[in-house]
């Protein structure tokens, strides 16, 4: 019953605030007030799921600066743990099918979150370039979640090219991001809510300025992997 419970409440916060983000999309075109929504409905919905969050390694990089973020992802809780641990405002890129979703999926649609289409490969590239324009133009951050999907597991799945190929094209730093505890929180697939802690921590800034064609895309995204899955405590 609990359970239940949880979920209504969770579900009616998430519908009210993505309301709220869908008309501040509308009418404030500077965001400023849709990432307050976002951080409002991240820490409300932690709380009222009875999950604590932890965040480490905030003091290795310049927050005063434009970064991209890379993460491991393995339940929907990665979203709001990012939202609320971030140290400035970031957008996301969001996969196409959550476009869809009623009232939620138009709020991250009109606002200024990117949506990538996974199916074809040339679409997902102009996504990645519509992103470059983004975030150098509004010299704003952005959370790459780079296995391309939640992984069942919570093991670290190989990394997708996306994010280095974005990161190699805007000049910004690569932040490696570890999150731990979301997988037993809310497996894929699985609605069930269960208690826990969901720990955050934001590793050492790499430098993409002097990378060079497709292999140093990939020998970084190895690299960053490796860094995401030392840190990982679960």
């Amino acid at each position: 019953m609990i359970t239940y419970i949880k979920l209504f409440l969770v579900t009616l916060h998430l519908f009210i605030c993505s309301t709220l983000a869908l008309i501040s999309a509308i009418f404030d075109r500077s965001n400023r007030t849709y990432f307050w929504i976002s951080r409002l409905l991240s820490y409300g919905g932690l709380f009222l799921s009875g999950i604590k969050l932890t965040t480490s390694g905030l003091e290795n990089f310049d927050k005063s600066k434009p970064h991209v973020y890379v993460s491991n992802h393995s339940s929907m809780y990665d979203i709001l743990a990012m939202q609320a641990s971030f140290p400035d405002d970031a957008v996301i890129i969001f996969k196409k099918e959550l476009a869809w979703i009623p009232i939620f999926g138009w709020a991250l649609q009109l606002g200024p979150y990117i949506v990538v289409d996974r199916q074809k490969a040339d679409r997902a590239m102009e996504s990645l370039d519509r992103a470059k324009k983004t975030i150098v133009e509004k010299s704003i951050s952005v959370l790459v979640f780079a296995e391309g999907t939640r992984s069942k597991t919570g093991e670290v799945m190989p990394f997708k090219r996306g994010a280095f190929y974005l990161a190699s094209r805007v000049g910004f730093p690569i932040v490696p991001v570890s999150i731990s505890g979301t997988a037993a929180i809310m497996p894929k697939g699985k609605l069930r809510i269960n208690p826990g802690t969901i720990h955050v921590h934001y590793d050492k800034p790499i430098n993409t300025e002097n990378m060079n064609g497709r292999q140093d895309e990939k020998d970084l995204m190895e690299r960053v992997r490796q860094i995401v899955i030392a840190n990982k405590k679960d």
